[in-house]
């Protein structure tokens, strides 16, 4: 008997999920994409008709700076995982299901396998990754435990076709791979588009007609910084025309990064409250992110939901989510040059920025809405049920 037997909505039961972020909990106290990816998540599956609880909010993620923490955190998820097997395994209220998101060498699963093992209950995964050059070395561990919990696997969920392939070449062509592409609740965004005018006078009063470039981004180092560097690059090369620059962003190298720029063509947001982002989308007229190393990037989508053309590299996800020629343009991932072309060429036509900027937010709202998700996650979880 299949162990989601009784699970049926169209019987009057939702499926019990436990969820489970090693990456980060979605109740962490730092705002970042993978938290917001965590909770779209679980408001998709809630959306569905299912009943979700936060299983653990132990954070196995590692620096690897010391191997003893690794131990430590393996530990840990091992106590869990044999506290939470004793309290459920004579719950009738038990966890049907099963569910990690994210799930790599760096941050591997201790709790949900054996958990999921015991119970008879399906294990489900959304967005993992597997690097075969990450078997040997400080990492080993972690490696052996992801690949371990991928195999254990009733479902996986890919984010991005980066990531399928990869999953595909480890495990194998017959692997429980499904596209889920990257999504948001994109009714704000479109909301807040409606109101342009509105928008654009209350945060940029006094810009008149010139256009309004928008990037935003943490500002740490590494691939962010990197990012910021390329931007900046790129429009010192547009430094004779006219535009002005939002930029949206906090952290360590706040300074830094804000001195690559021309100090009277920026204006700096920091730290904005989600809420209000969406009028500031609105408010512009281009969005432009070079996107070093990023997974896929949910700016972009927030971007295009509002109606916006976007500029970005042309790495990993992105071309995922950007539709190149059509609801943007993609540049070589890290070239300032090209960037700054693709820039100008919009700077040049706002025509064609306003017909991408439509056909963008037409774009989301049918491939990467939270209503999409809703049915693609449904589409795997509703035969496992029956």
């Amino acid at each position: 008997m299949s162990a989601l037997t009784g699970w049926r909505r169209d019987l009057g039961c939702s499926v019990r999920i436990a969820f489970y972020a090693p990456m980060k909990p979605p109740t962490h106290p730092v705002p970042s994409g993978d938290r917001r990816i965590g909770r779209l998540l679980i408001k998709a599956l809630r959306r569905g008709g299912h009943e979700v609880r936060l299983a653990s909010k132990l954070r196995s993620w590692d620096r690897g700076i010391d191997p003893a923490n690794q131990q430590r955190i393996r530990s840990r998820g091992s106590q869990i995982a044999d506290r939470l097997i004793e309290k459920w395994r004579d719950d009738r209220n038990r966890p049907q299901a099963w569910f990690t998101y994210h799930l790599y060498h760096k941050a591997p699963d201790w709790i949900g396998p054996p958990i999921a093992s015991a119970l008879g209950i399906p294990y489900i995964v959304a967005e993992a990754s597997h690097a075969p050059k990450q078997a040997e070395g400080r990492w080993s561990e972690g490696f052996l435990a992801a690949e371990r919990a991928l195999c254990q696997a009733t479902a996986i969920f890919a984010l991005s076709e980066d990531d399928a392939s990869g999953l595909r070449a480890a495990l194998g062509p017959n692997a429980p791979i499904h596209r889920l592409p990257p999504f948001l609740d994109a009714g704000t965004y479109v909301h807040a588009s409606h109101n342009r005018t509105v928008e654009r006078a209350r945060w940029f009063p006094d810009a008149g007609n010139v256009p309004i470039i928008l990037a935003v981004g943490m500002m740490r180092a590494g691939d962010k910084q990197a990012s910021y560097t390329v931007l900046a690059g790129a429009m010192k090369r547009l430094s004779g025309r006219p535009w002005r620059l939002a930029l949206v962003g906090f952290g360590p190298e706040t300074d830094t990064i804000l001195s690559l720029f021309d100090p009277d063509r920026i204006r700096h947001f920091g730290r904005m409250d989600p809420k209000e982002m969406a009028g500031l989308y609105a408010a512009a007229d281009l969005f432009a992110w070079p996107a070093v190393n990023e997974a896929f990037g949910m700016v972009l989508l927030e971007a295009q939901a509002a109606g916006l053309p976007v500029v970005a590299g042309n790495g990993r996800g992105v071309p995922d989510i950007v539709d190149d020629g059509r609801t943007g343009l993609l540049t070589p991932v890290g070239a300032a040059e090209p960037f700054a072309r693709a820039v100008e060429q919009l700077l040049d036509e706002p025509a064609q920025r306003l017909a991408m900027g439509k056909a963008a937010q037409r774009y989301v709202l049918g491939n990467h809405d939270l209503s999409a998700a809703v049915d693609r996650l449904n589409a795997v979880l509703d035969p496992l049920a029956s």
